[in-house]
């Protein structure tokens, strides 16, 4: 992802979930081939689609998270991998990586803007 193009507090949303699938792919599918990130294949997709929902968000820095986004562009399939992803890895990032996960919960606080 390109960073320069990316507002900072994208950015650390960006890191947030690449956090939360690292964490989902290494406890579960193992040993699997794994890339640069430590994930496999199939987590590794998912990775770049919500890098790409990211970048392409209408609502930029002042996005809310996506749970209370009133446009949802992710795929219904991919949604639900992501819902699994987060449900797994949401608990356990207080302990791994606290700051991510209270920026995170403090996101999660913001109002979603008016549709777009």
């Amino acid at each position: 992802m390109n960073g320069a193009r990316l507002p900072k507090r994208l950015l650390r949303e960006e890191r947030t979930i690449a956090v939360m699938i690292a964490m989902y792919c290494r406890d579960h599918h193992g040993a699997a081939a794994r890339n640069d990130e430590g994930v496999c294949a199939q987590c590794a997709e998912l990775l770049a689609y919500a890098r790409l929902r990211l970048q392409c968000c209408r609502y930029g820095a002042e996005k809310p998270t996506c749970v209370k986004c009133p446009t949802h562009c992710y795929a219904p399939a991919r949604r639900e991998e992501v819902r699994g992803v987060m449900r797994y890895a949401g608990s356990r990032m207080l302990k791994r990586h606290p700051v991510l996960a209270v920026m995170h919960l403090i996101d999660g606080r913001r109002r979603a803007p008016e549709r777009r």
